[in-house]
């Protein structure tokens, strides 16, 4: 099993570490810059690990055809051509600097997902710290070669991808060069439903493949997060908007920056709570261990009276012998005059 710390940005993901949480922009700037810095700015609020764009154009994507091959006949985009989507959803490559240079002013790592040679010839010219290769070309495996190349960290989503095409997707990673790699449990539906994430999938992965494992969610809530947290999930990416109701691309199955803020909160508070294996008693229960069950006399007794059942009983609190002793103490005898409501101890009795 994979227990190989990477690093993006400073920030250690991996074993012994909480979840790495990107906020995924996407399409969600809706064609405004001034959304975009806002976007960036509430992520950095929300407590996020990192933000995310996507890099690419509508002709570096694909073509400008209507022919039925590339129109979109079904879902949220319906009735519109591939170019006609990725015109209206792309994020301007001239942003990209003053993109970048905000984040870093705010504190919070950004990277993108390229999706040919010259996105990433870009992004390299912006120094990304990591890449992350989209569910869609998870099988383009020159272009995760291409990536492999920079030596930067690298996540990869699943989306769609068969247990094959993931391993020949991390083979090509590693044989282009890549040492750090996360691979991403995904469904690539908008919205997807809980159901279909089987997160049971995660530590199959981790153990077969011998790789990091993470979640990009694209279910509405943040209880899948929040259960793939439990279940050893090292990296979690959700999208970000800032009204869900906004008309965009991305909009409808994104979390606004409240939903962010909470994701953040409580993947952690999971993480915590998986902690270490550990039998014993914690920081908070000490105040309470008086209240435990122990053996306290119920009688008076004179010294070196018998004591008998009906003298003894097991209640709280706990400052007596514990209960299991209780056969033990039956049937000794007491050394001194005891009261009702002494604690027995062992200095009081003797066989």
């Amino acid at each position: 099993m994979s227990k190989k710390i990477i690093e993006i940005s400073g920030q250690k993901i991996g074993s012994g570490h909480p979840p790495y949480i990107i906020a995924e922009m996407s399409a969600n700037h809706n064609g405004s810059i001034e959304k975009a810095f806002e976007i960036i700015r509430q992520a950095a609020k929300a407590g996020a690990n990192a933000v995310k764009l996507q890099t690419y154009t509508a002709d570096t994507i694909t073509l400008d055809c209507d022919t039925a091959d590339f129109v979109i006949d079904d879902g949220l985009w319906a009735g519109q051509t591939l170019h006609e989507l990725y015109s209206s959803a792309y994020t301007p490559w001239d942003w990209h600097e003053q993109l970048f240079d905000y984040a870093e002013s705010l504190g919070i790592a950004i990277f993108s997902t390229p999706f040919d040679k010259s996105a990433v010839d870009l992004l390299e010219g912006l120094n990304a710290p990591a890449y992350k290769i989209a569910s869609f070309e998870a099988i383009d495996l020159p272009l995760i070669k291409y990536v492999a190349a920079t030596k930067k960290p690298m996540i990869i989503s699943t989306g769609m991808a068969d247990f094959d095409e993931i391993s020949e997707a991390i083979e090509a990673a590693k044989a282009g060069g890549c040492e750090d790699l996360v691979v991403l449990l995904c469904v690539s539906g908008y919205p997807a439903p809980a159901e279909n994430y089987n997160l049971r999938t995660l530590e199959d992965m981790r153990t077969r493949l011998d790789v990091s494992v993470g979640l990009s969610d694209h279910t509405l809530d943040n209880i899948t997060s929040i259960a793939s947290a439990a279940l050893g999930a090292c990296v979690i990416e959700k999208h970000l908007t800032l009204d869900r109701n906004g008309g965009g691309a991305d909009d409808s199955f994104s979390l606004e920056p409240s939903g962010l803020a909470d994701l953040c909160r409580d993947v952690r508070t999971a993480w915590d709570a998986l902690g270490q294996v550990n039998y014993g008693l914690k920081s908070s229960e000490s105040s309470n261990i008086k209240f435990r069950r122990s053996l306290y006399f119920v009688k008076d007794l004179a010294a070196g009276s018998v004591i008998t059942a009906d003298c003894v009983a097991s209640i709280r609190p706990g400052y007596g012998l514990a209960p299991k002793y209780l056969e033990e103490v039956i049937g000794s005898t007491v050394f001194e005059d005891v009261v009702k409501g002494r604690r027995v101890s062992r200095q009081l009795i003797h066989k």
